[in-house]
């Protein structure tokens, strides 16, 4: 989702001018409840210094990992709704309702989506060996033998798992989840012929397809990838409407100011407009989105919606 070059240059101008609430906080914590070093993480703190100047405050990005994100959740439910406080939320955010059982906050109420950040496209890469050059001949495969072929993801109820059992069902196809504790550690097992194919995202698998050791079928978001104009979408390979992508998106307490929130709102949409922030973020193998308030809302709610059927349906369990 690309913002229009005058919604740009207008959050930029905006975002200049101060805001006495959060001039006076002079430090903002951005919860982030996921491990240093992964792509919600890094993407956080790529942001968070151009805010900063924006905001005319020191941000702190503070890691609250634990129990799929639902820790570092609970640690912004809980803060005051002055916007010195926020969530920095991928799509546990969406799904942690339906599959986490005595969380003492609701997702659904205790968070005010400011926007989406950036997204990080899935992919599905198989092991160098393996019979197939295409996402048909990948399909024609497992059918052929139904629960052998083993998929990696980077870990149960993530999204890579959602949109491999999406996937997996709207193909026709039964295969073997095999959950890890992220990307990196599913794509090193794909490097060693450990597992016949990974659902995770390009970051992840990049390396591995470059080093020749694995190759992509195709991308699970709606568009082809900038990096990876060769690679097709799930979407174009006979599905079409397929599209699934880990994300991150900025949170604040429910109840926090309306024009604390626009002013949120507009530093990190002017942070995402910086041609060295963008070129940061696509080495990561993030898109930059920066959705307005209420696409992101919008978002969330539908997603939720959709992930409750599909946590049902499918009997996704965390473990």
């Amino acid at each position: 989702m690309k913002l229009p070059r005058r919604a740009l240059f207008a959050a930029a101008a905006a975002a200049a001018l101060p805001l006495p609430a959060l001039a006076q906080a002079r430090s903002i914590r951005l919860v982030v409840p996921f491990a240093a070093g992964g792509a919600a993480d890094s993407a956080a703190r790529t942001l968070a210094p151009r805010m900063a100047e924006r905001l005319g405050a020191t941000i702190v990005v503070e890691n609250r990992t634990g129990a799929g994100g639902s820790i570092g959740g609970a640690e912004v439910a809980r803060a005051a709704p002055d916007g010195a406080t926020l969530l920095w939320d991928a799509s546990s955010h969406i799904v942690n309702h339906a599959l986490l059982r005595g969380l003492s906050f609701d997702y659904a109420t205790a968070f005010t989506p400011i926007s989406m950040a950036t997204s990080f496209p899935q992919v599905v890469a198989v092991k160098a060996d393996f019979p197939a050059q295409n996402l048909a001949a990948f399909i024609a495969a497992a059918k052929a033998r139904p629960g052998a072929i083993s998929m990696g993801t980077q870990g149960n109820a993530t999204a890579g798992h959602l949109g491999l059992v999406q996937f997996a069902r709207a193909a026709g196809i039964e295969v073997i989840h095999a959950p890890y504790r992220g990307g990196a550690d599913a794509a090193r097992d794909l490097a060693g012929g450990n597992l016949d194919g990974v659902f995770i995202t390009a970051l992840s698998a990049g390396p591995v397809v470059d080093s020749g050791r694995a190759r992509f079928l195709a991308v699970a978001s709606a568009a082809r990838l900038a990096a990876r104009p060769d690679v097709p979408t799930i979407a174009e390979s006979g599905f079409p409407g397929f599209d699934i992508s880990e994300w991150v998106g900025l949170f604040a307490p429910t109840g926090t100011p309306a024009p604390v929130l626009t002013r949120l709102h507009e530093a990190l949409a002017a942070s995402l407009a910086e041609p060295e922030v963008r070129a940061r973020l696509a080495q990561l193998g993030a898109v930059p989105v920066g959705s307005a308030p209420e696409d992101f809302a919008r978002f969330v709610r539908e997603g939720r919606a959709a992930m409750t059927v599909l946590v049902r349906e499918a009997n996704i369990r965390v473990e």
